[in-house]
């Protein structure tokens, strides 16, 4: 069912309880009925239609909220008294007032555009020229011809003969029926209170529109205060002006009109609220003076605005300092804080002023040749890209917050004065990594290189893409913390850094430099990169070097979205996913059921909303779980662990498990989910896996680790392939990196590049590989060990060190650094690595056959992700793409089977025993030979059964189903060919020591 979204009740909030709303409309539907019918749409999929589907339309034209849970949309025929339904959910629609709300009814062959969302889904067939629509409180379909009483609300019928007053319209494939006054006229007629038009749905998520409080926001103007220029200049300033709800469509002058100054390139508003310029232009014959200007702007409403421009025509100031003499060879400038007049051509212009650059320059590399001027947008409107000004203000060093770098800029202006026109400055010629951008800040520059991205974290609410000379890979991912290679790396990686910005400042209406799939990606390039060097807050925190483009860029997809790597072969697939918090439960307190009012436990807790994560409703939640499920699908493995999902037992991975097997093949139990273990830990998340039951089968139960170290605990699963191979999954989540506290703690920022919280997650591991890993082994009887999931730590930091110590062999580093790749899963501050491992026991590293990440995620916008709040586009797509911000991992395994009993192939010798005293063991050999007419494949195991109580073989190389064996590693035992493999026995008591021996092709 495509979702609503739900409006919640602010406290205080008065809502008018369906109850009470019931005993009011019991008599008739009024005409002071807070919800009505709106718009009415039954041509929809015809021919010449528009729309796919029909629709109804309602909309709450009271001034309080409207609980309309379990209310209905009816359609009889227009001569017809049966009615069928569409209901909306119950116990979740709160209508505020001035909203609409949509339902979407039967599709049909034509139409080209769908409906917008939210809607409620119905299947209701309307006609396209007659017919009844009624609104009614509840869920019961009503009777007869010309209803009314009861629960009905509100009725329409058009070219009907059920209606309210006098029959509405006749409608067509191309015209719907309105409402009058946006839905707020209601006469309980329907012939005056509705006219035809073309169809506009309307939902929840539209401007609403509150009846009875005044509408018509005036004109805004805006002009300069004053448009300085020389004597024998001439020039131009910008004006403009918007109104919210009407279009600005003149402009004239209606004071100081002289000769030499004229209104010319007047563009009316394209619509209402958009934005009508302008251009004051001054011819240079204008004789020195001032000149005040007035300009009236006229809309489609018949309002007016007007403002002020003071045409000043003089010498301009004396020149005090050149651009370089402002900068100075340092970071801050010589002369901060004092008065200046200084001259440039302006180069740019950007949400907060504009560039200007001297346009010869002082030749020396270490004095920028270029100064931002911040100004209002009435003085950045007087100068145009190619103007040669004379200008004074106060020069100043601004510092952004959470910076210590100063940046030079002139400010509190008080004269610009225009001295010529059409000067080109040509770029300077520069690369990534740089040394020192202070050189370069304010002038415009060309990169020669061709730049990497490396971060979209910040594109839809900045507009900002940080831009390398390659990837960035994290100094921790590839060396050891501390190294002096990690400093190295990090060093050249802070040279090799600028954030491509859009000259908005504020977040961007449209969602820049997205390529025609609707995503640019980490890994894309761009060519010949030209514009000013900015400096100035970043998404994040802090500020950055930044550029602001003067030329369009135009990237090149050089890393478009990949496929699932195709792995080596194997009979056994495991993966392991971070699905970025996927709860059942909102964190508006609504769930995936449509109940309100529900929470999330944190330890056993009460539940509060406050403690869920993930999607903030039911809308983002079905597009959430249409990308983890594709990302699924597509991973197609044996075996997933699962990391950030709901801690609710397994509801919530069972819930995603059934949305992944409708997907596949609805009716099908493709996956299962693993039974959890005993507990799941103490966070609002924990870890879980699901299998395939055709594929591997479960032996035991799910085993975990309660240590109060671990808030959100491993849990481990022993599988068994068809084959019989068997093998253990342990999924982690580590601690995270965030939220530090004081650096003085031992879990302080070490400032070694492993950020905070390392400490913990070093115990952590410690306590993974030396405490439960050992139990899992001796739970499983084998010792073939995948350690997965979210470590919260680069391929080289202490935590993956001290599993590595204990012999457990990093997959990636083996199969991707191996290859020549960099390994990573996530982006952060422009650098690549990966905090999702894959580790393997020494005992299953040899039959890992291959290993990668599917790089889906990391590397693209949060714009595209399932969140429907914080971007002014929504560009998403159900594709697997941002399903999450960690990239899945995958791997093949080549298991090797049960060992085959060959006993019969062989004939077994043994020597005498000798007993050496003074180690106190009797020692001798065994003899093997191949009595079969073909080889044997080795490894050969000689278990040696029956032993008595208190016999030990002491050179044993394990120990399975109770019988010890030793291990003869030999790749194969030609016909006729002998092994010799030593015994060695201790012993108490008196018993001899006797024993049968049974022979085995293969690894246990």
């Amino acid at each position: 069912m495509t979702p609503i979204r739900i409006a919640a009740n602010a406290p205080g909030t008065r809502t008018l309880i369906a109850a009470a709303l019931l005993a009011a409309l019991s008599a008739q539907a009024r005409a002071d009925a807070p919800v009505v019918i709106s718009q009415v749409y039954g041509g929809g999929g015809n021919s010449g239609a528009t729309y796919k589907n029909d629709f109804i339309e309602i909309f709450n034209r009271s001034g309080a909220a409207v609980d309309i849970s379990g209310w209905s949309v009816q359609y009889a025929s227009a001569a017809g008294g049966t009615w069928n339904a569409t209901r909306v959910p119950a116990n979740t629609a709160v209508l505020e007032p001035g909203q609409y709300f949509l339902f979407q009814q039967a599709a049909g062959n034509g139409g080209s555009a769908d409906l917008p969302a939210p809607f409620v889904p119905g299947t209701l067939a309307m006609s396209g020229s007659a017919g009844k629509v009624a609104l009614v409180s509840n869920g019961t379909a009503l009777s007869g011809t010309n209803p009314s009483g009861g629960a009905l609300v509100d009725l329409f019928g058009y070219n009907a003969g059920g209606f309210e007053g006098a029959a509405g319209p006749g409608l067509s494939n191309t015209l719907a029926a309105l409402r009058a006054n946006g839905g707020c006229t209601d006469t309980d007629n329907n012939a005056s209170d509705f006219a035809t038009g073309a169809p506009a749905p309307r939902t929840t998520a539209s401007p609403r529109n509150q009846c009875g409080v005044p509408a018509q926001p005036p004109i805004v103007a805006s002009c300069p205060a004053d448009l300085a220029l020389a004597v024998g200049l001439g020039g131009s300033a910008g004006v403009s002006a918007s109104d919210a709800d009407g279009i600005v469509n003149a402009a004239t002058i209606t004071a100081g009109a002289v000769g030499g100054i004229a209104l010319t390139d007047f563009q009316s508003a394209p619509g209402a609220g958009g934005t009508a310029t302008a251009n004051l232009a001054v011819a240079s014959s204008l004789a020195a003076g001032t000149y005040p200007v007035t300009i009236r702007f006229d809309n489609d409403q018949s309002q007016q605005a007007a403002c002020t421009v003071n045409v000043k025509i003089a010498a301009p100031a004396t020149l005090t300092r050149t651009i370089p003499q402002i900068q100075g060879s340092g970071a801050a400038s010589p002369v901060a804080g004092t008065v200046q007049t200084t001259e440039g051509v302006v180069t740019a212009k950007v949400g907060s002023g504009f560039f200007i650059q001297d346009e010869v320059g002082d030749g020396d590399p270490q004095t920028s040749d270029g100064l931002f001027i911040f100004t209002t947008a009435a003085n950045t409107a007087t100068v145009q890209v190619g103007d040669r000004i004379r200008i004074t203000g106060t020069v100043a060093d601004y510092v952004p917050t959470g910076s210590s770098q100063p940046y030079t800029e002139l400010t509190t202006i008080t004269g610009i004065v225009g001295l010529a026109k059409g000067i080109a400055i040509a770029p300077t010629n520069i690369e990534l990594p740089f040394a020192d951008f202070t050189q370069v800040e304010g002038m415009l520059v060309r990169f020669n290189n061709n730049l990497t991205v490396s971060q979209l974290q910040y594109l839809a609410d900045r507009g900002e893409v940080t831009l390398s000379s390659g990837r960035l890979e994290n100094p921790t991912n590839r060396y050891r913390p501390g190294t002096p290679e990690a400093q190295a790396l990090a060093a050249a990686n802070a040279r090799n850094q600028i954030i491509l910005d859009d000259g908005v400042f504020t977040t961007p209406t449209v969602i820049p430099y997205l390529g025609a799939d609707g995503s640019l990606r980490a890994g894309d390039t761009v060519s010949g990169l030209t514009g000013v060097v900015d400096f100035g807050a970043k998404g994040g925190g802090g500020a950055a070097f930044k550029l602001q483009p003067t030329v369009p860029p135009v990237f090149s997809q050089d890393n478009p979205r990949p496929a699932v790597p195709a792995l080596a072969s194997g009979n056994v697939k495991v993966a392991s996913a971070n699905v970025l918090n996927y709860f059942t439960t909102f964190t508006n307190g609504g769930n995936h059921l449509g109940q309100t009012g529900q929470g999330c436990s944190v330890g056993g807790g009460t539940p509060s909303r406050s403690n869920c994560r993930g999607a903030d409703n039911l809308v983002e939640f079905q597009r959430q779980s249409a990308k983890i499920v594709g990302e699924l699908k597509a991973l197609n493995a044996d075996v997933v662990g699962l990391m950030e999902i709901q801690n609710d037992g397994d509801y919530s991975v069972s819930q995603l498990v059934d949305a992944l097997n409708a997907a596949i093949a609805p009716g099908t139990r493709t996956y299962a989910v693993v039974p959890k273990p005993v507990t799941t830990g103490t966070d609002a998340i924990r870890v879980a896996m699901i299998y395939k039951p055709a594929a591997v089968t479960l032996q035991g139960t799910a085993l975990t680790d309660s240590d109060a170290i671990n808030n959100r605990p491993p849990m481990a699963q022993t599988f068994v392939a068809p084959n019989g191979g068997k093998f253990t999954v342990v999924v982690n989540h580590l601690k995270s990196k965030g939220s530090c506290p004081s650096a003085a703690s031992v879990d302080g920022d070490k400032n070694d590049g492993q950020s905070c919280w390392n400490a913990t997650r070093v115990q952590q591991a410690q306590r993974l590989v030396g405490t439960f890993v050992p139990q899992v082994v001796a739970a499983a009887g084998d010792p073939k060990v995948l350690l997965i999931g979210d470590f919260n730590a680069y391929g080289h930091e202490d935590p993956i060190q001290a599993i590595v110590n204990q012999g457990f062999v990093n997959q990636l580093e083996r199969f991707v650094r191996g290859a020549g790749a960099m390994p990573y899963s996530y982006v952060f501050n422009g650098e690549a690595g990966y905090l999702d491992h894959a580790l393997a026991s020494a005992a299953l590293s040899a039959q890992v056959a291959d290993a990668a990440e599917w790089h889906n995620n990391a590397d693209e916008p949060v714009a595209v992700d399932y969140n429907t709040d914080g971007k002014p586009q929504d560009k998403y797509t159900d594709a697997p793409y941002r399903a999450s911000d960690h990239d899945p991992v995958v791997l093949t395994l080549n298991l090797a089977g049960l060992p085959a009993d060959v006993t019969a192939s062989v004939r077994t010798a043994a020597s005498g025993l000798v007993f050496a005293r003074a180690s106190g063991k009797w020692t001798g050999t065994l003899s093997i030979t191949n009595t079969a007419a073909t080889a044997l494949t080795g490894p050969l195991q000689i278990a040696l059964k029956g032993l008595p109580a208190g016999v030990t073989l002491f050179n044993a190389s394990g120990s399975q189903s109770g019988a010890p064996y030793i291990t003869a590693a030999v790749s194969s035992l030609a016909p006729g060919a002998t092994i010799t493999v030593p015994v060695s026995f201790t012993k108490t008591g008196t018993a001899a020591i006797t024993y049968t021996t049974t022979v085995y092709s293969g690894n246990f």
